[in-house]
């Protein structure tokens, strides 16, 4: 009976002395990871933030998303400019899928003056936002997609009516000149910026 209950504790200290080392590893393993976070972080304060977020992520294979394929248009720098300064441009970097009707620069060039160069001030950031939310829908709308007489709730809550005439598509009454598949969904150009009610 001695025998067991020795037997019993040499096991039972062999266990625990195994579970220590494997806290002990576990802890230098996780110092080690945190010392090398904060090493960078000390290095380059901001290469931490610029590995966070969907538009850090390097891909050369894929075929590019809506921000990549924007960003790539002349006639799109404003649009551009307005979703880095709202701070969209992860969002729409993302897997989506989204559509976005997409101002060209002679649209926003028809707003009263002043009005571009006011949306792009941090003090008018929500204001930003909402225009451009209005411009976007969840989901991926092909052009043949589209009906005469329907609307479509986009991120704002807001809605946008869609009118056929002659073979053409209309939103709110600017013509969808152009439209354009991403990897992430659909782009269409169109010659007016759109406002909400």
């Amino acid at each position: 009976m001695v025998s067991f209950v020795l037997q019993n504790i040499k096991i039972m200290t062999r266990i625990f002395q195994s579970l220590l080392l494997v806290a002990a590893l576990s802890f230098l393993s996780c110092k080690q990871a945190a010392d090398n976070t904060q090493a960078l972080a000390s290095t380059d304060p901001s290469a931490a933030q610029d590995m966070i977020g969907q538009s850090a992520v390097k891909d050369d294979v894929s075929n590019p998303n809506i921000v990549q394929v924007a960003s790539g248009s002349a006639d799109h720098t404003t649009l551009v400019a307005a979703v880095k300064a709202g701070g969209l441009v992860d969002a729409l970097s993302n897997a989506g899928p989204f559509t976005v009707f997409a101002p060209t620069n002679a649209a926003f060039a028809k707003l009263p003056a002043g009005t571009v160069e006011g949306l792009l001030k941090p003090e008018k950031l929500a204001d930003l936002k909402n225009i451009l939310e209005y411009h976007t829908y969840v989901g991926s709308m092909k052009p043949e997609y589209y009906q005469d007489g329907q609307s479509y709730e986009q991120v704002n809550g807001g809605k946008v009516a869609i009118t056929k005439k002659d073979g053409k598509t209309y939103v709110n009454g600017s013509e969808i000149i152009a439209s354009i598949p991403t990897s992430n969904g659909m782009i269409h150009v169109i010659n007016d910026v759109l406002l909400p009610k």
